[in-house]
């Protein structure tokens, strides 16, 4: 069950954290996995480290902020697959801050890459998979889609707008063979949160890493590789019948 054999999927910023989990998994699983990332570093490095464990992957340079980057990569995949079966819209930035701290400048910059991106994104895959008789989009929401979150104005925001394209995807496409989901996690144990640790709280990086820890009522924060095997079921065959749904995985936070 849950194989992605003979599947071509293609996963945005899978360098590190979530995607690179995603990316991990579904080449484990069978899938040709295409990187698209901004720091081909990152990106190569993954696409290594999943052929030595006997996977297929490819690294494409892309910031999927930019039309013409995009435009680009895509005509890359297909040239080197001839389709897409399976789009992970991974890519994502962070912001922490309310409406009266957050700038222009922050609010453009996380609108370019969490909305934008997806759109951009999904737009490319969708040319294609209509081509070619259907696929899957699966979009990285967050439970910040669901809920309000203190000091996450501009974040919350973008992440709303991914849930409300994912179910306006999967109903313009839903008799055309593409289903589109999306997943919303609380707070996930990545790089990204080791770095906010530093940079916010030096000195004190356990205590408030036992703090965002709890905030979960489960007592943790999620690991990439759980968000990941959550992904790939929603990818599989076997998720056939689901489409415009939102899946929280968040350790009970919604449940209290």
């Amino acid at each position: 069950m849950f194989r992605l054999d003979n599947k071509i999927a293609v996963v945005t910023g899978a360098g590190s954290g979530i995607g690179n989990a995603i990316a991990n998994t579904f080449a484990h699983n069978g899938a040709r996995v295409f990187i698209l990332e901004a720091n081909m570093d990152a990106g190569n490095a993954a696409v290594e480290k999943i052929r030595k464990a006997g996977g297929n992957a490819d690294a494409i340079s892309c910031d999927v902020s930019k039309p013409a980057s995009v435009t680009e990569a895509f005509v890359e995949v297909d040239r080197m697959a001839h389709r897409v079966d399976i789009l992970i819209n991974n890519a994502g930035v962070a912001h922490v801050g309310t409406v009266e701290n957050t700038s222009e400048a922050d609010f453009d910059r996380i609108y370019s890459v969490n909305v934008k991106g997806v759109y951009l994104c999904s737009q490319a895959a969708v040319k294609l998979m209509l081509r070619d008789g259907g696929g899957v989009i699966l979009n990285l929401a967050s439970i910040a889609s669901l809920i309000g979150l203190t000091d996450r104005f501009a974040y919350g925001m973008s992440k709303g707008a991914v849930l409300t394209m994912t179910k306006s995807i999967a109903v313009d496409y839903v008799k055309r063979n593409i289903r589109c989901n999306c997943v919303c996690p609380a707070r996930v144990h990545t790089p990204f949160v080791d770095g906010y640790l530093r940079n916010s709280y030096p000195g004190r990086e356990q205590e408030m890493f036992k703090v965002l820890s709890e905030y979960q009522p489960i007592g943790r924060m999620g690991t990439p590789e759980e968000v990941a095997a959550l992904a790939l079921y929603l990818c599989s065959d076997e998720a056939s019948f689901i489409t415009g749904q939102a899946y929280p995985i968040d350790g009970g936070v919604l449940a209290f």
